[in-house]
């Protein structure tokens, strides 16, 4: 029987733990997860939904604030681990991912060596990809680098944004990770080296300046930015007034020479009851769900009916 250390944070990686706490060839000795964070209006400390999960377990946490810390390391090797299960948690030092004595493996939701980085699920809608999936992987120096073990392909649907993919691909990824561990426990796991490719694109940590808009760009091409920031932390661009409003999701209309000529990029159009639009590169982006700053989400229908386009 394994004795397993798991490490992750967000509710990304709270499948991937169940799925590991309900293994008969082991058992999660330890939960290694991020420090209570203030968190709402009245900035409470709130756990990491990774350490909720672990405490209704009854499982031991452990929440560092430098992983590098003697202290942490000693107690992190107590717990005798075997094997460490990485997802969506920090960079580790060496001293931690070579600490047990089969490794540690990350379960990444991208289909590596693609979207190396903090943000693949984002990436890959923004990029308007129609393919994805979840890698496990052993962990190694450079970030996202290591032997791949296995991996799952998931198809994007049209529909799919942000939160969509991000709850099938973490669902995806507790059942890989789950067979990457019972493969290592049989002996039996792939590692096979990343393949070096020249169409790779990185994976960087959504800025919020990532979510501004640039209407230079084709309408297609933004309303798969759109999709990949929806719904947190959503795409933006300033109304004629000032005013900032978020879109979650929107679409692309060719421009119509003579019912719809195209204005010039950036510009913004309204029938006051039925749409609200603003010119791109090469057609229209209708803007469908909506969000204008102090105000709830809606639909645009809705907010057109107390909402007036400014020039």
């Amino acid at each position: 029987m394994l004795n397993l250390v798991f490490m992750g944070t967000p509710d990304f990686a709270v499948p991937t733990l169940e799925s590991l706490l309900a293994w008969p060839g082991g058992r999660v000795v330890a939960v290694v997860t991020a420090p209570d964070r203030p968190a709402g209006r009245g900035r409470q400390l709130q756990a990491s939904a990774v350490k909720a999960a672990a405490e209704a377990h009854g499982v031991p946490v452990l929440q560092p604030t430098n992983l590098k810390s003697p202290e942490f390391q000693a107690e992190l090797r107590a717990y005798a681990a075997d094997l460490q299960v990485v997802v969506a948690f920090r960079m580790l030092p060496e001293a931690v991912w070579n600490m047990p004595r089969l490794g540690s493996i990350n379960i990444h939701a991208s289909l590596l060596p693609q979207y190396r980085g903090a943000a693949p699920i984002n990436w890959a809608l923004m990029h308007g990809d129609r393919e994805t999936g979840v890698t496990s992987f052993f962990l190694r120096h450079e970030i996202d680098t290591g032997d791949l073990i296995l991996q799952e392909r998931v198809p994007i649907a049209p529909d799919d944004d942000f939160g969509s993919l991000y709850d099938k691909l973490k669902v995806t990824g507790a059942a890989l990770a789950r067979r990457s561990v019972e493969a290592i426990a049989a002996g039996t796991a792939p590692s096979a080296p990343q393949a070096p490719r020249d169409d790779l694109r990185p994976a960087p940590k959504i800025q919020k300046e990532t979510g501004r808009l640039d209407f230079s760009r084709p309408a297609a091409e933004l309303a798969n930015w759109v999709r990949g920031l929806s719904p947190t932390p959503a795409a933006f661009a300033p109304l004629p007034d000032g005013r900032i409003l978020k879109i979650f999701r929107a679409q692309a209309v060719a421009s119509d020479p003579i019912t719809a000529p195209l204005a010039a990029p950036g510009t913004w159009a309204s029938d006051g009851r039925h749409y609200l639009r603003v010119a791109a590169a090469d057609g229209w982006l209708d803007v469908l769900d909506v969000q204008l700053e102090g105000k709830k989400r809606l639909p645009v229908k809705e907010l057109l009916l107390g909402f007036k386009l400014q020039a």
